[in-house]
Formats: C-alpha cells, structure tokens, sequence
C-alpha cells in the first residue's frame, strides 16, 4: 500500500511540475524565449524533460 501511495504521489508530483513548467514557459514572449535558446513548439518536450528529473 505505501509503495502505491508513493508513486501516485511522485506521478502527481511529476504532472505539477509538467504543467508549472508548461505556464511558466508559454508566458514567456518570443524575444524571452529565444533568449533561452527555446521555440514555442520545444515548450512540451522541456516539461516532460523537467518532470522526469524530479
């Protein structure tokens, strides 16, 4: 049961992170962005990067 609750909380954790990334990013104008090196479309794949880290 604890080993269940553990990774429900780390998935729960990991899709915080996705979408706090996510926001953080598409707030971003396209200057800023491109200051970062980044597009509007790798926006996505660096969420999903940034939650598999955790």
């Amino acid at each position: 049961m604890a080993k269940s609750l553990n990774s429900l909380n780390r998935t729960i954790q990991r899709w915080k992170r996705y979408r706090t990334t996510v926001r953080e990013l598409e707030s971003m104008n396209k200057r800023e962005l491109s200051e970062l090196g980044l597009e509007r479309g790798d926006i996505h794949a660096i969420a999903r990067r940034a939650a598999q880290n955790l």
